[in-house]
């Protein structure tokens, strides 16, 4: 092994092989996408739940690591998302009814009004997502919001890819046709 391979981060596939036999190794898989599983978290359950559901959804994964199969791209965090995915839904299964959280189909809006310019584009973009069904608006937010391929998406939902490009294919058309309608109720006639 050249000092040059020595120095190259291993692949997220290659540290959940390791941390079978060490577990100390995980820690880098959590260096590595905490942040991102935080933020997916948070436009779930809110930032203030994802602070409490980190840890769960790294805990899950420790345990699950003997079943985890590895991705072509190579990446741990479609696999993550899965996990998460769970951990927020078991979450908000259990939370009180009477709690003060914005369920708003599983959007933190406030991220949304950070990165859309217009307060106006909110509304617009909160119709087209309450038209998606859940299995489409998840599909959509992977790979649009998380920035996941369709391959990572299916990965983290468990399904087939074609069942992913199908969804996002729904979505599409149909956030499509929201937001034209909303385009065209919002223009005023002369």
């Amino acid at each position: 092994m050249s000092d040059e391979s020595m120095d190259e981060p291993a692949a997220d596939d290659e540290l959940l092989a390791r941390s079978l036999l060490r577990p100390q190794t995980f820690g880098e898989l959590y260096e590595r996408h905490a942040t991102a599983v935080f933020r997916f978290i948070a436009r779930r359950a809110g930032p203030s739940a994802a602070e409490d559901l980190l840890g769960d959804v790294f805990v899950a994964a420790l345990e699950a690591r003997v079943r985890y199969r590895p991705h072509s791209s190579g990446s741990a965090l479609p696999w993550l998302y899965g996990i998460s995915g769970n951990v927020v839904r078991a979450h908000l299964r259990r939370r009180r009814p009477d709690a003060l959280v914005d369920t708003d189909v599983g959007v933190d809006w406030h991220a949304v009004d950070e990165r859309l310019d217009a307060r106006a584009q909110r509304d617009r973009l909160r119709q087209a997502l309450e038209a998606l069904s859940p299995a489409e608006r998840e599909a959509f937010l992977l790979v649009a919001w998380e920035g996941l391929s369709a391959t990572e998406a299916a990965a983290a939902l468990g399904v087939a890819p074609t069942v992913v490009r199908t969804r996002l294919s729904r979505a599409r058309q149909r956030a499509r046709t929201v937001l034209t309608t909303a385009s065209t109720a919002s223009t005023p006639s002369c």
